[in-house]
């Protein structure tokens, strides 16, 4: 093809689409438009894309599809001209002054989304399926989040469309394969999630077609009439609706959609059904006003045509779990043809398409409600009921007021040099970066590389960068990373590390140093190390590591040490008169009220230890005391190896302590931050575990809280111990 007769073909092009398109937009729209065209006349006319589409047949039909959906006179000129910067170095400049600042932006966000996608080819190989759903995940929120203006987000959908398009009918298989895992993975899910419902469906079904050809052929097959045909029908079927719900005085807004095939697809594989078995193939939906309206337009449905037997549900009168509300009901349409209708109020419906109960949620894999990420879902809520004005918006001079995308601003996305994703408060520097990693690569933190050139570590980052540290072989973090007005640490996450680092160091030294002063004077009293565990208890001390603490932050008086050293040389004084030899005789093992069995002694009252706090399963032992009954101890504390053998008695837990709560100590031990104990409180109000007292230490950078507690058993006492350590200011916790 001659020169002559190529700028001949694309000037019959760009007219065709400038008498379709431009008719669409306000007069004051269409000289922009038009001096878009020329642009894309002078550069593309003549080119082919690496695919081998034709550059400007690409550019059309992206402004095409901009221009249905509908999108401004500036996104549609935006989506003409998107490929240009890969044509001319200094498209900036030029895009500027042709068509203006706007536009600009916009075609300059475009090409910055091609960074991120490139990241998704990375995730091939990763080691585990939720490991690269994470991973993709993350991709889409820093697709969000890296555009200042969401309008960017579907000039890129759109572009994707018509890419899959032409690849879908011409590429080769390997162009295929990569263009629907981008689709399937990124642009379908994105076009989803901001309800831009005609791209997602067509990305789902050219992906599907490209993945699997024999499938997609055979099902479009078993349809039995085109999408076109389908269209057409349910349009016949909203506007026939629509006029009886009107004459029957019900306010009514009646839509409709024929499913597309890869939902078809994936609806026959998840409940294992034939084509011929599925009822919404065709589907309308009714929004009313009120409940009430919606049985009335029930009704006339059914009166309009054949329902069918055990297809209809009633969610409003019993909702799906996530209080999804509807009327389901699947009839005999016009010409035979099986049609599914909905049928819900307003407000059911803002709340299944922006609500907990949104479609996208369940329909991207399942995932695990638990795991719901509740200020992002509600970030994308907002900007679907931005997209959804924009039709009325579509003649606003400054759209960017409206579609500027200042919602994810909150949070960084940035790159490991492996491609992987990880998002960061607002802020954060590389020691937030390399502690989000690993703790012990953040101690070791010494540098950073950013994009590949070396910058402070107090730089803030920002969306898509690169973040690659540079760490000693060993070593901990500075005291200045706590210091806030010199902005090292951002998140709370990093603070807290660095000060349990720190606190860690202060603690080892004041053990070895306490090790040796109590050791020494325990030489000089002619005691010991065997006497430590009963020294420590003594001192009201829960371990001896404690004791080394306390004697070597100078917190322990030397008098007091004393008295207690000198206490335990003398022999333990007899508790009480032996009791008679009847305690011994035989008899069945008894239920005490405590919870108790004691065996061979029957009705005796027991009595928990204060000292150790035995909790069910513990191994227990029983000692016999006069007036007091029988003392349970554990049967690893100190005090009960000091007692005398000849009151030793067995006993044992009964079989049922469900009802019952034991008393129980634990020792929290925080960095010194003051809503420590408020966040254990917390914690143990919603566990509803009963706190009796409570006492506080503080030291320095370091804070000590013993409280005692009730709990029905030992293992209900270790997760609450578990649960605790995971709060951000607490160092340790143990039981007393």
């Amino acid at each position: 093809m001659t020169e002559q007769v190529r700028q001949a073909a694309g000037s019959t092009q760009i007219d065709t689409w400038l008498a379709d398109v431009v008719p669409r937009f306000a007069e004051s729209d269409r000289v922009l438009l038009e001096r878009a065209a020329a642009v894309a006349k002078e550069h593309f006319a003549d080119r082919l894309l690496p695919s081998g589409e034709s550059y400007l047949k690409h550019a059309l039909e992206v402004a095409s599809i901009l221009a249905r959906l509908p999108m401004d006179a500036q996104s549609t000129v935006a989506g003409l001209l998107t490929a240009l910067p890969m044509l001319k170095p200094d498209a900036g400049l030029y895009l500027q002054e042709k068509v203006g600042a706007g536009v600009r932006q916009l075609v300059e966000g475009v090409g910055r989304m091609a960074h991120i996608q490139a990241l998704r080819g990375q995730l091939e190989v990763a080691a585990k399926a939720e490991e690269r759903a994470s991973q993709l995940e993350a991709l889409r929120k820093m697709l969000l989040a890296m555009v200042q203006d969401i309008r960017v987000v579907l000039i890129k959908l759109a572009d994707q469309t018509q890419q899959l398009r032409y690849i879908a009918g011409r590429g080769t298989d390997a162009e295929r394969s990569v263009a629907a895992r981008d689709a399937a993975d990124l642009f379908a899910p994105l076009a989803n999630r901001l309800g831009v419902w005609q791209l997602k469906w067509e990305l789902e079904d050219l992906a599907f077609r490209c993945r699997d050809p024999q499938t997609y052929k055979r099902i479009a097959r078993e349809l039995d009439e085109k999408r076109a045909d389908r269209e057409s029908f349910i349009a016949e079927v909203t506007e026939a609706l629509s006029e009886q719900l009107s004459a029957e005085g019900i306010k009514a807004e009646v839509t409709g959609r024929p499913k597309h095939i890869y939902s078809i697809y994936k609806k026959m594989q998840r409940k294992d059904l034939a084509l011929k078995d599925l009822f919404d193939v065709r589907g309308v939906r009714v929004l009313v006003d009120d409940t009430k309206d919606c049985y009335s337009a029930l009704g006339l449905v059914h009166s309009l045509w054949t329902p069918l037997p055990k297809e209809f549900d009633d969610y409003i009168a019993k909702p799906k779990p996530n209080n999804y509300r509807s009327l389901h009901t699947a009839v005999v349409g016009p010409n035979g043809k099986v049609l599914e209708v909905q049928i819900r109020t307003h407000a059911m419906h803002r709340h299944g398409e922006l609500g907990v109960a949104a479609h996208w949620r369940y329909k991207e894999g399942g995932r695990d409600p638990g795991a719901r990420d509740a200020p992002f879902e509600d970030k994308i809520a907002w900007l679907r009921q931005i997209l959804d004005w924009r039709e009325g918006l579509a003649n606003v001079s400054d759209l960017s007021a409206h579609f500027r995308n200042e919602l994810f601003n909150d949070t960084v996305y940035v790159l490991t040099p492996q491609g992987r994703v990880v998002d960061l408060p607002k802020g954060a520097t590389a020691v937030d970066f390399a502690y989000h990693l690993h703790t012990e690569l953040g101690h070791r933190c010494r540098g950073a590389k950013v994009n590949g050139g070396i910058v402070p570590l107090t730089y803030a980052l920002s969306n898509g960068q690169t973040v690659e540290i540079i760490a000693a072989k060993s070593g901990g973090p500075s005291r200045d990373w706590l210091n806030p007005e010199l902005h090292y640490v951002i998140s709370g996450r990093a603070r807290s590390k660095v000060r349990q680092w720190f606190n860690a160091q202060n603690h080892e030294a004041a053990v070895a140093h306490g090790r040796q002063w109590v050791e020494k004077e325990l030489q000089r009293l002619g005691l010991t190390a065997l006497y430590l565990e009963a020294l420590a208890h003594k001192l009201d001390f829960a371990e001896v590591e404690n004791l080394f603490v306390a004697a070597g932050k100078g917190d322990l008086q030397p008098r007091a040490f004393d008295m207690a050293a000198r206490a335990l040389r003398a022999p333990p004084k007899a508790m009480e008169e032996p009791l008679p030899e009847a305690v011994h005789s035989v008899a069945p093992a008894a239920k005490i009220e405590s919870g108790i069995l004691v065996v061979g002694v029957d009705k005796l009252l027991t009595v928990l230890a204060r000292c150790c706090n035995p909790l069910p399963p513990d191994a227990i032992v029983g000692f016999v005391t006069r007036g007091r009954g029988v003392t349970v101890h554990r049967m690893r504390c100190p005090n009960a190896a000091r007692l005398t053998p000849e009151r030793r008695i067995e006993v044992q837990w009964g079989a049922r302590l469900d009802s019952r709560r034991f008393p129980a100590g634990i020792e929290v031990r925080g960095t010194g931050d003051a809503t420590t104990l408020r966040d254990v409180l917390d914690l143990l109000a919603r566990e509803r575990i009963p706190v009796r007292a409570a006492n506080s230490q503080s030291r320095g950078l370091q804070s000590r809280y013993s409280l005692n507690i009730e709990v029905p058993h030992l293992d209900a006492l270790q997760r609450l111990i578990a649960d605790i350590e995971h709060l951000p200011s607490v160092v340790g916790a143990r039981r007393c």
